[in-house]
């Protein structure tokens, strides 16, 4: 019976060939689409990843990393006298308006710290030292920052909020989910740029000791600073992403594009059977006359059901890893993640194998004896 499925399924090689490849384009629609929400979210909390700090101190019920908001710069040092604090410095987050050489105006996310070295970040610096941002009005670009503002080069000069400041360096990677270009310069730099936040900041960021108690030293930072939110690397990660998807729709955008995807596999597997069933419907009444039960029937449609969509999520698969190299030519970063591939890989199959129940209803009712009529 087995053979039998595969014979019937490749008995119009044409039509297997199309339904092999709308399956995989539904598989690539669902893993495309998700690749690019994982990665813009990954560039929500891509700076939080990787600086090297485990606690984030934030002003009171501020939503996410973009969207900062000020407190004393003062507090930093209630933050350090904490028993099991290794560091901690002052980190400001701000969009800063910087002025093109054509006129224009771009809004820039400028980072600020004393100590970058020390934190790890940038994590990835191309050109310059990120020692030289303190010794002046200096500031550090990345690279993505060519797409929006214009080719840069290291010596150039750039107008922030009407102060000249020196491009001393580049750096790759540094992205933000409003695709906002990162700027990187020294803390006392930014805060002379604008006076809402002369002796402000907008997150402590904290290194524990080793062997240190991170819960007990978040409640002792929570006592200490009552009007702030206190939150371990994983958790601040978590929730700038869960913002974006909660506020700007991304999540129900996400979940209806899973919904096609599911719906087109399901129209083209259920189609191909029926039509492959339909016009063999005397085999399918000799395997009931000579004995076989409902169980076989199924089994020979689930069998064709199967090819169908191993196929169809291969050809999508491949199609998928192909489009990832394009994208991050376009800017658009695609992450393929193992585990979600292998559960489009399972529905696809589960789909694959309810569509087979279309064709099984019709053969289920099928009178054996119809072999025998002329």
């Amino acid at each position: 019976m087995i053979d039998l499925a595969r014979k019937i399924l490749l008995y119009d090689k044409l039509r297997f060939i199309i339904t092999v490849c709308g399956v995989g384009f539904a598989v690539a629609l669902v893993l495309v689409q998700t690749g690019l929400f994982l990665g813009l979210l990954d560039n929500a909390s891509i700076t939080i990843d990787h600086l090297d700090a485990e606690v984030w101190v934030a002003a009171k019920n501020t939503p996410n990393i973009d969207f900062a908001r000020t407190f004393s710069d003062a507090y930093v040092n209630r933050v350090r006298s904490v028993e099991g604090v290794e560091r901690a410095d002052n980190l400001i987050v701000w969009f800063i308006r910087m002025a093109l050489p054509n006129g224009a105006q771009e809004g820039v996310e400028m980072y600020g710290m004393e100590r970058f070295v020390e934190w790890g970040m940038p994590w990835q610096v191309d050109e310059g030292n990120l020692q030289d941002l303190r010794r002046g009005r200096y500031v550090m670009l990345d690279d993505s920052a060519t797409k929006r503002c214009g080719s840069f080069e290291v010596g150039d000069y750039r107008e922030f909020i009407g102060r000249r400041m020196k491009i001393i360096g580049r750096t790759h990677g540094a992205l933000s989910f409003t695709t906002a270009p990162v700027a990187f310069a020294d803390m006392q730099s930014i805060q002379a740029l604008t006076p809402e936040l002369k002796g402000q900041t907008t997150y402590i960021v904290v290194k524990l000791k080793p062997g240190a108690d991170r819960q007990r030293v978040i409640e002792e930072i929570r006592r200490r600073l009552p009007y702030t939110d206190v939150n371990t690397r994983e958790d601040w990660s978590h929730n700038s992403k869960l913002y974006w998807v909660t506020s700007t729709g991304l999540g129900l955008q996400l979940a209806c594009t899973i919904l096609l995807g599911c719906m087109v596999a399901i129209i083209i597997v259920a189609q191909t059977l029926y039509s492959s069933t339909m016009e063999h419907l005397k085999e399918f009444g000799t395997i009931k006359a000579i004995g076989a039960g409902n169980g076989h029937i199924y089994g020979i449609l689930a069998r064709q059901a199967t090819i169908a969509a191993v196929c169809g999520a291969v050809v999508g698969g491949g199609l998928t890893f192909a489009l990832q190299p394009v994208m991050a030519k376009l800017d658009l970063k695609l992450l393929i993640v193992p585990g979600f591939w292998l559960a489009t890989f399972v529905g696809t199959l589960v789909f694959s194998l309810a569509a087979a129940m279309i064709s099984f209803r019709q053969v289920a009712k099928l009178d054996p004896a119809m072999v025998f009529r002329t």
